[in-house]
């Protein structure tokens, strides 16, 4: 059962937002630290040793064979191939429309200035193995990447227990086009990429999922190439009005409750017994859920339900807990989009529940998550470019207004920056 708080309880709804705090203990920092530190100095020795004490593998070489990436991918069902295909092919429509363009701008006497747009060169791709496997993700993350031009995706991954690479993860490298991948996983994997090793490429960002010690090695490295986010658990929030099936309610929040105990479902309506009909629809499709003993921590924990006047006073609530996940599951859902300023993905009417976009839509599922939403955006094309500017100033230009160049240098007490123009003036 979701734990109702009321709208006047600003403390409660306060108290919900600061247990999302996901900081990660100094304990697992120490550690991470020294598992950076090792590869770093050590390179593929270091990696060597950490796959054989962490995943019980022996590899003498982490570069996976175009051979072995085909024949793990033919192992795959003909169902799986088709349906990743298809959410390949809406991820890249949707993508495509994100371009960003290079331009140029000119002025009189000679000034001319603009932005390049300028993909990054080597991308880092982490994947999570064990019982996480994630295909999907492959996706999300290569393909913005191949859209913005990158010269080089690297994917890692940890190996199975035989040392090869899961079939719908090569299914999916393929897919995405990624160009080479590795079998190391865990913190290991993310010191390799940011730093190189004899047989890994340093890249100059990384993306992707990972536990507790792949988010702190993230953490860790963040300076000495770019990340994605530090990601929290996972978040939904659902918005629903008098018209809203309680069952189809009842199985968003589900959802997103079986990724993590600490995964945060939240429920906002304008007819209580509407949620009265959720609470005993999750009781329902609760005993049923394979993940039950998961799904049924996060509701205990973190579920929570607040009945509002309107639906758009249900927004300006989920504007203050900006949450990954945002589900409009109302009439009309469009009249209502523009007042929504705080979510990572936002999900229109009665039928696009979040999984749509998880898989297949074609919109980003890596997403921000922890509040982080009111200042962050989903992963894009533009996530793997950089802009560069330049300026072009004539003789001209510069005497017009060097004057005012030197006073603004001045006025901070640098005058050098003053004689740099001082010694082109006439």
């Amino acid at each position: 059962m979701l734990r109702e708080i009321r709208k006047t309880e600003t403390k409660q709804l306060r108290a919900y937002l600061d247990s999302r705090n996901t900081d990660i203990s100094s304990d697992v920092l120490l550690k991470v630290n020294e598992i950076i530190r090792d590869v770093k100095e050590n390179g593929d020795d270091a990696l060597r040793r950490y796959t054989k004490d962490f995943d019980g593998v022996e590899l003498s070489s982490f570069r996976v064979s175009q051979k072995d990436i085909d024949n793990a991918a033919s192992q795959c069902k003909k169902e799986f191939v088709t349906a990743m295909e298809k959410a390949a092919h809406n991820i890249i429509a949707f993508h495509e429309r994100q371009k960003m363009n290079s331009y140029l701008m000119e002025k009189k006497d000679g000034v001319y200035m603009g932005e390049r747009v300028i993909p990054l060169a080597v991308v880092g791709i982490y994947v999570p193995g064990g019982r996480a496997q994630y295909p999907s993700s492959v996706l999300m993350n290569a393909l913005p990447a191949k859209i913005a031009g990158v010269d080089r995706i690297v994917m890692v991954t940890p190996p199975a227990k035989d040392g090869t690479i899961r079939p719908e993860i090569a299914l999916a490298a393929k897919l995405a086009g990624v160009d080479e991948i590795y079998t190391v996983g865990g913190a290991q994997a993310i010191a390799a990429l940011a730093f190189g090793t004899q047989s890994i490429p340093k890249v100059d960002k990384i993306t992707g999922p990972g536990n507790i010690y792949v988010a702190a090695a993230k953490k860790l490295v963040y300076g000495i190439c770019d990340i994605d986010m530090i990601a929290g658990p996972s978040e939904i929030l659902v918005i629903a009005d008098e018209g809203a099936n309680p069952s189809y309610v009842a199985a968003d929040l589900l959802s997103q409750a079986e990724h993590d105990p600490m995964a945060s479902a939240i429920f906002l309506t304008v007819d209580r017994s509407l949620l009265d009909a959720v609470n005993i629809e999750l009781d329902k499709q609760l005993a049923k859920l394979p993940k039950q003993e998961i799904a049924s921590a996060s509701i205990r924990d973190y579920g929570t339900a607040i009945v509002c006047d309107t639906v758009e006073e249900c927004i300006d609530f989920a504007n203050a807990i900006a949450p990954e996940h945002l589900e409009l599951m109302v009439r009309e859902p469009m009249a209502k989009l523009n007042r929504v300023r705080n979510a990572g993905s936002v999900f229109l009417g009665y039928y696009t529940c979040e999984s749509v976009g998880d898989y297949f839509g074609g919109t980003n599922h890596v997403l921000p998550t922890g509040g982080t939403a009111r200042f962050s955006s989903a992963l894009g094309v533009d996530a793997f470019l950089k802009r560069s500017c330049y300026l072009h100033y004539s003789e001209t230009a510069l005497q017009n207004d060097g004057e005012h160049i030197m006073v603004l240098a001045e006025e901070e007490d640098l005058a050098g920056h003053a004689q740099a123009v001082r010694v082109r003036m006439k």
